[in-house]
């Protein structure tokens, strides 16, 4: 499993297995149509590359191998292993956060006006909610989902949890959970659904009123 690993990623990695370097193969057996292995190997040899073509292929791949991906791997030290899973777990989450509130949560909350706090973690496993809003004692709830969701959203099973989720956050805080979508522009995300703001400036004038 290891070598095959190695092998697959290093040939995706030179791109030994493009149509350039082996030829538009998924396009080909198709016009061949084998019956047998033997079929397409024959039709490959004759009408694409002949052997020795893979051949040296294979011999290019055992030197970027045991070359340069030998010397790359004996360049990494224990330090660099320390910091690299330093920089993954706390460097780049910590990143990913401070994007988040930069884009579609500091959206909302520049529109809004008003103090947008993280749900507890509870929250997001009892009523799909990431985000709230205190109003008088109520709270609104939000949901981000990334634009992709939206077609998981229309499948029946899908809405009805979600809806159902959020019925209970409404009957239990008293205000309405909305789904705000965004969309990734380049390094930020904006909102896709930017008439839900006033959506949400409305139940919270509503529950100032209650």
């Amino acid at each position: 499993m290891a070598k095959e690993w190695i092998l697959n990623q290093s040939m995706n990695r030179w791109g030994l297995n493009k149509k350039r370097s082996v030829g538009p193969v998924s396009e080909l057996i198709r016009k061949c149509s084998p019956k047998k292995l033997k079929d397409w190997e024959k039709y490959y040899y004759k009408n694409v590359y002949p052997k020795e073509h893979l051949e040296e292929l294979g011999r290019k791949l055992y030197v970027k191998i045991t070359e340069v991906i030998q010397h790359e791997v004996v360049e990494v030290t224990k330090e660099d292993c320390i910091s690299y899973i330093k920089e993954v777990v706390i460097k780049r989450t910590f990143d990913g956060y401070v994007n988040e509130i930069q884009t579609v949560y500091g959206q909302l909350q520049n529109n809004l006006g008003v103090e947008i706090k993280p749900a507890p973690d509870e929250w997001d496993r009892l009523y799909n909610v990431d985000f709230f809003i205190a109003v008088n004692e109520k709270y609104i709830g939000i949901q981000i989902k990334p634009i992709t969701f939206k077609h998981t959203f229309q499948d029946y099973k899908w809405q009805e949890m979600q809806e159902t989720s959020h019925s209970k956050f409404k009957k239990k805080f008293g205000g309405e959970v909305f789904i705000v979508f965004s969309v990734a522009d380049g390094k930020k995300k904006t909102i896709t659904n930017p008439e839900i703001i006033d959506e949400i400036k409305r139940e919270i004038e509503r529950l100032k009123r209650t």
